[in-house]
């Protein structure tokens, strides 16, 4: 048996074609069922459905044997116990740094000024103004981002950006990109190996669809 560990959402749509080319159908929508394990046309392959910050973490410890999670989730989980053999090419869209109209980042940057930067992605947050020599005070938010400059609670925040419209909707705007982000295909490294009959034609699979 094969566990397949997928998020709801834009990543698991935008799966579905390669699964499709790898022989691969769910019997259920995702979407609209309440089951957490969904069958499969095959009877070797399951998927189960997890938040998209959980995926490292079943394919780490081996709960699923594949998983597809946003090169930003790998980031900030550290990729340990896990194999990334492939860049999916989907869930496209920017790691940005973000602030309010009339915030003159670049100067703040340059004056050495300790900025306070909301974010959920703490540790690439951190990485990133390192390498910069930028002296941070990071806050750790989970959602509703846009709202940390507009009240007072950071001068920044680092958050993805796929069109740039919620930016624009809440009067921000982002000065700085960290890193391009896509969704991978992550596999459990025992199972490449206990499994690799199974596991290999469906990495196979994949990256014919991706090419």
């Amino acid at each position: 048996m094969i566990t397949i560990a997928l998020s709801k959402g834009r990543i698991f749509d935008e799966t579905v074609p390669l699964l499709a080319a790898a022989g691969i159908a769910t019997r259920e929508d995702a979407e609209t069922s309440r089951k957490l394990i969904l069958t499969t046309n095959r009877r070797d392959v399951r998927v189960i459905i997890v938040r998209a910050t959980d995926v490292p973490t079943y394919v780490q410890y081996g709960a699923a044997d594949i998983g597809v999670a946003g090169k930003d989730v790998l980031d900030e989980h550290g990729g340990n116990g896990v194999y990334q053999p492939l860049d999916l090419k989907i869930a496209r869209c920017r790691m940005m740094v973000a602030v309010a109209e009339g915030y003159d980042y670049q100067q703040a940057v340059r004056q050495g000024a300790r900025l306070r930067v909301a974010t959920k992605y703490v540790q690439t947050a951190r990485e990133h103004f390192a390498t910069k020599g930028v002296h941070v005070d990071l806050i750790k938010l989970y959602g509703s981002m846009e709202l940390a400059p507009l009240v007072g609670l950071a001068d920044a925040i680092v958050d993805l950006v796929s069109s740039g419209n919620t930016l624009k909707a809440n009067g921000l705007r982002a000065v700085e990109e960290v890193a391009p982000v896509s969704a991978r295909l992550i596999v459990n490294q025992a199972s490449l190996k206990l499994k690799r009959a199974l596991v290999q034609p469906l990495l196979d699979a994949f990256s014919r669809a991706v090419a």
